[in-house]
């Protein structure tokens, strides 16, 4: 790793001063990683907003439009793994900057030199790798400057940060194009965000602090317990991916469930359009609505599901995540088989509410299984499994499976992938649960 990016000791910060500093640096970081994080979707949907222009000006099909979606997909499922790990061992601010700086660049490169497929192809793998920067470090920041009392609910307004960001590329680029015209589309698309994205990795800089002993203050007092008797800066990446990640019982629980989530969130959302003009005889402007519903009833079910699980289940994370799980079946029964406009959209709207439920719930869990010098490298093998797994057998196993034998066959796949979500959730919580008491020994 880059020198700049290691860790850096700053001398140790009087005991009198020490509690306010604590309070006031942590929640600087917890601004400068949400809106760093959303920098990141505004310099990666981009490309989605792009596509009518790309099919247009390069004369691609729907399917080579696909491969380019794919290309970068499942390249941020590799890089989620690889970047996630090797930001265990940097200083998160700097991690977190840098990444969202060179995605900028490539955002500009789409600009000056994705004039063909294969160019762009190229381009948008180096995106989707260098946009796995981005998770790290913000679940090092929330997992070692917040205790799992509030850990809750500050990681769901965090969570938020990507739909504040992928809402906001649209605007940007729609006010670009106001001022250089739709012929200068790849300045409005590619190059403004990028713009911006770059502003926001200095504040990054500016707001985003190292972890609290870093800073020259104490960790947390649960921080300071697990990592007793183990000095993790002479680890490297690799010794703790193998030993505290691969060997650990709750990281691949985590991880499997987040592939099962995936599934489903995928399994819905890219099949939900096509299934209801196509099953439910929806008009396009019908079918937007619901497809609206589903994305946007996310954002006040995570913040309340942070809530619930912090004051109500007392930081235990699965409780809600199972509830959430066995009321999807019941809607997915419902907007499957209704057949009023009303209906489907209500219970699509229900799903998109309760899906990112245990998604949510699965990340802030996945900071309390391992520990806090590993949860970058816990949230690597997590994204890897969910995107390059998870998000491939709810797009084209579910696919396949209704080409081949009808609607019916995605139906069923959405159920067992739930049912395997919610035994994943079961298992989370006695192996949290274990790992309480052993705690409290």
């Amino acid at each position: 790793m880059f020198s700049f990016l290691k860790p850096r000791q700053k001398a140790q910060v009087p005991a009198d001063k020490a509690r306010s500093l604590f309070k006031r640096y942590k929640w600087m970081s917890l601004f400068g990683v949400f809106i760093g994080y959303a920098a990141f979707y505004i310099v990666r949907n981009n490309f989605t907003l792009s596509t009518p222009q790309l099919k247009t000006s390069l004369d691609l099909s729907k399917g080579q439009i696909g491969m380019l979606s794919s290309c970068l997909l499942i390249a941020y499922g590799l890089g989620k793994g690889v970047m996630s790990a090797w930001s265990d061992k940097a200083n998160p601010k700097r991690f977190m900057a840098t990444g969202l700086i060179i995605c900028a660049l490539l955002s500009m490169c789409l600009a000056f030199f994705g004039f063909s497929l294969w160019s762009l192809a190229i381009i948008l793998i180096l995106l989707g790798l260098f946009q796995g920067m981005g998770v790290g470090p913000s679940f090092i920041i929330l997992s070692t400057w917040f205790d799992k009392k509030q850990r809750g609910f500050v990681t769901s307004i965090w969570n938020t940060s990507h739909n504040l960001g992928g809402g906001l590329i649209s605007p940007l680029a729609g006010f670009m194009l106001g001022i250089v015209g739709a012929s200068h589309w790849r300045f409005a698309i590619y190059v403004f965000p990028a713009l911006v994205a770059i502003a926001v990795a200095l504040i990054v800089l500016v707001f985003v602090k190292g972890r609290p002993e870093e800073e020259g203050l104490p960790p947390l007092e649960e921080t300071k317990q697990e990592q007793s008797n183990i000095d993790y800066y002479d680890l490297s990446s690799w010794q703790i991916l193998t030993k505290y990640v691969f060997n650990n019982p709750g990281a691949w629980l985590v991880s499997f469930m987040d592939t099962f989530v995936y599934m489903i969130r995928f399994g819905i959302l890219t099949w939900l359009p096509i299934f209801l003009i196509q099953a439910k005889g929806f008009t396009h402007g019908q079918m937007m609505i619901a497809f609206a519903f589903f994305e946007w009833a996310a954002i006040p079910s995570t913040l309340l599901a942070g809530i619930i699980s912090d004051k109500l289940f007392k930081s235990y994370r699965m409780p809600p995540a199972m509830i959430a799980l066995v009321l999807i079946i019941f809607c997915i029964f419902g907007y499957w088989n209704s057949k009023s406009v009303t209906a489907v959209t209500v219970y699509a709207a229900l799903a998109g509410c309760l899906v990112y439920i245990p998604q949510f719930l699965d990340s802030v869990q996945t900071m309390e299984v391992v520990p806090p010098f590993a949860v970058g490298s816990t949230v690597g093998l997590r994204g890897f499994m969910s995107y390059v797994l998870g998000s491939t057998l709810g797009t084209s196993l579910l696919g396949v499976a209704v080409d081949h034998y009808g609607w019916n066959a995605g139906l069923v796949l959405l159920i067992i992938a739930t049912v395997l979500c919610l035994a994943c959730s079961v298992a989370l919580h006695i192996f949290s649960l274990k790992k309480r008491h052993a705690e409290a020994k």
